[in-house]
């Protein structure tokens, strides 16, 4: 059963102890927040796997906020792009950005004029990403070990691509070639597609990635190899994980939704319920089950106490594989 759409009255209810407190940011009217489309900025390309799900969750959400939410895309820089013009909107609650993991990890790698706790108000966790790696269906590599010997073999000629400089896959990756001893050369793709068609095509040998890639896998296209998760795929049951292969290793990138700094508490309750609500729609979780994803809920104050731990330890990771701006990285 969907959970009931937020009453308007409440809305009300709220605006109006804010405006009597003075607390409400200049030009926004207590009285009837949303009075407009909101915009939700997606760092990735449209058509990809979180494009996809996050149409759906912003659709189910203005059903709730009575208001449409429009998904404006900002692909690019590892899912980093939509950061700035988080910054720089006003914290009216019109503007909510999806945030990866990449951007608790870039500050640490790169030179940028935002920060991912300083400048953004948390809503909630949505859930994780599964992510794997692949290789053509007639490739001569059988598993991860076989991707490890060929570019032993020939140093630097193993050719790996993932979804974006400094995301998830990428650190992973590097972490177990870096292990070994091991030069590869990685190319870097905005989206799964573009990335997984790379692979089938032969333009690369493998490919690491969130499962975007799975109707790949479905239509005999690709080969997955292993998954990074905890515990394996309930889509692909008999492709070992990482852990299980030996790696310690285990990566499934959370992420959530958030706005600008200084969203006011009332804004951010209305927004959390509105997308906690559409998160539990049918249609929401059926969309994250195509790519092997599930629910993994976090409310305002949890996910701000996540947003930090996850800061520090990509700062721990960065600096242990010497991928840190002092090294370069």
């Amino acid at each position: 059963m969907s959970p009931k759409p937020i009453r308007r009255r409440h809305c009300l209810a709220a605006g109006a102890g804010l405006l009597l407190a003075g607390t409400w940011p200049a030009g926004l009217r207590a009285e009837s927040f949303p009075s407009r489309p909101l915009t939700l900025l997606v760092p990735w390309p449209a058509g990809g796997g979180t494009d996809l799900s996050m149409r759906i969750l912003a659709e189910a959400a203005g059903q709730h906020l009575r208001q449409k939410v429009n998904i404006e895309n900002r692909a690019g820089a590892g899912g980093t792009l939509a950061m700035p013009a988080l910054q720089t909107a006003q914290p009216d609650g019109y503007t909510l950005a999806q945030l990866p993991q990449t951007v608790f990890r870039a500050p640490h790698t790169q030179r940028v004029l935002w920060d991912p706790l300083r400048d953004t108000t948390p809503i909630l966790q949505l859930s994780g990403t599964t992510f794997g790696m692949v290789v053509a269906t007639d490739s001569p590599l059988q598993s991860v070990e076989d991707v490890f010997e060929a570019a032993r073999q020939r140093p630097g000629e193993m050719t790996v691509a993932s979804n974006g400089v400094g995301t998830t896959p990428h650190l992973v990756i590097d972490e177990l070639m870096q292990q070994r001893f091991l030069r590869y050369t990685h190319v870097p793709y905005k989206g799964a597609s573009e990335q997984a068609l790379a692979v089938v095509s032969g333009q690369v040998k493998v490919g690491v990635g969130s499962t975007g890639f799975g109707s790949f896998i479905d239509q005999g296209r690709l080969r997955l190899l292993a998954t990074f998760g905890a515990k394996r795929s309930k889509r692909w049951p008999n492709v070992p994980t990482l852990k299980e292969l030996g790696h310690n290793i285990v990566a499934t990138s959370p992420y959530g939704l958030a706005g600008p700094r200084g969203v006011p508490e009332p804004i951010v309750r209305i927004l959390h319920d509105a997308f906690r609500a559409a998160m539990l729609e049918p249609a929401y979780i059926a969309e994250l089950a195509k790519f092997d994803q599930e629910l993994v809920y976090l409310g305002s104050k949890d996910y701000a106490q996540a947003m930090r731990e996850t800061y520090a330890e990509e700062k721990r990771v960065v600096e242990r594989l010497g991928l840190g701006r002092a090294n370069g990285g």
